[in-house]
């Protein structure tokens, strides 16, 4: 079960917000179930009323169903497996919906990576080929500090198909919201000028992410001890420009994508560009600073709603403890507009005039003061 931190009500697991308020859910303790006495102290059900007799039917003997020959299936990557010549398998970090996560040892340089494979159930699966290729095509283009891209994209002589990323270390996002409740606006314009700077680098490319949300963000920490977040798991990204082959490998937003971070275009499954990255992004940044999103609703499907019809719920009203600019609020409100032209157009913009609206003090001569100079001047 799942717990709200706010009001202390209870959800299944796969609930992540509290329809009652936003909340961010946490893992709750176990709710007891009542004692049930042993099964020789209860008493004997009556039993139910015999239907009538009817005629027994001839039984038929099973037949098997039919069963294609046997595929070689394709092996895991092992401890030690070495591939293209030159990564050495260490252990699996990790599994997700449609791959492997291992990491991986450069044996000349010693530098380390992640190797995403292709699960063993999907590798047969032209779709879920094409989708990772598709994906590797993007990534490879997707170099940048605050993108974790991928690095190249190979296969086994048996057949197993993998991609070679950067080893990024640090906490995930969504974590780090979830532990603190809340994070300091410092350190959230900071976060925002990040993802942005990776997004825009998607963005001239007319790649688009689809599914920017917390828990693809990672924040890192540098040898001089700085963070810098960076933009995970780029697998629904699609071009602006998709043909039709590739509208029907990535279906519609409604199904690819996470609810909570749609966009209202997305919602309607339109076509989306850089701006519903940017509605994303806004939305992330709301959560942020108070723990909760802007809109509420009894089920997913009322939320939607509420961001297809109303008004996102200002930060000051979610989180009247909080002291915030009002400018803050004028900038996340732009950004979570229903309309995709009346937001901000790019994601640098929006980064930007979060940071201004943060710390609205003018910048010395030469960028030094002020969130929007530290920001630019890095």
């Amino acid at each position: 079960m799942t717990r709200c931190p706010a009001c202390g009500t209870h959800y299944p697991d796969d609930s992540r917000f509290c329809p009652k308020d936003g909340t961010r859910l946490i893992g709750g303790t176990p709710m007891a179930s009542p004692a049930v006495p042993p099964l020789i102290d209860l008493e004997p059900l009556p039993e139910p009323p015999r239907p009538p007799a009817m005629p027994t039917p001839m039984r038929m003997t099973a037949i098997p169903p039919r069963r294609d020959p046997p595929r070689q299936a394709f092996p895991h990557l092992e401890a030690g497996q070495r591939l293209d010549g030159r990564y050495e398998v260490e252990y699996k970090l990790g599994e997700g919906g449609m791959s492997f996560v291992y990491l991986a040892r450069d044996i000349a340089t010693g530098e380390k990576y992640a190797i995403k494979v292709l699960t063993a159930s999907l590798s047969s699966d032209e779709k879920a080929m094409a989708r990772l290729r598709r994906e590797a095509s993007f990534g490879m283009r997707l170099a940048h500090p605050n993108v974790c891209h991928i690095l190249r994209m190979g296969e086994t002589e048996t057949g197993l198909v993998y991609v070679v990323m950067p080893y990024i270390q640090g906490e995930i996002l969504s974590d780090r919201t979830i532990t603190r409740g809340q994070l300091p606006l410092a350190e959230v314009v900071q976060h925002v000028g990040d993802i942005a700077a990776g997004l825009s680098v998607a963005h001239e490319l007319k790649i688009v992410h689809r599914d920017l949300k917390p828990e693809n963000v990672m924040v890192c920490r540098r040898a001089d001890g700085t963070e810098y977040a960076v933009v995970m798991d780029f697998g629904l990204a699609k071009e602006r420009r998709a043909d039709g082959e590739l509208q029907k490998l990535t279906a519609t937003g409604i199904i690819l994508g996470t609810p909570e971070f749609m966009s209202p275009e997305q919602i309607r499954g339109k076509p989306l560009d850089a701006r519903s990255d940017i509605y994303a992004l806004a939305l992330m940044a709301f959560e942020m600073i108070t723990g909760k999103l802007p809109f509420a609703g009894g089920s997913a499907q009322e939320i939607m709603i509420a961001r297809l019809r109303g008004e996102p719920t200002p930060i000051r009203q979610v989180r009247p403890d909080l002291v915030i600019p009002e400018a803050v609020e004028r900038v996340i409100d732009r950004a979570l507009h229903r309309d995709p032209e009346q937001r901000f157009q790019t994601a640098l913009d929006f980064a930007a005039a979060f940071a201004a609206a943060a710390d609205p003090r003018p910048p010395a001569a030469g960028g030094g003061e002020g969130w929007l100079g530290r920001w630019f001047g890095r």
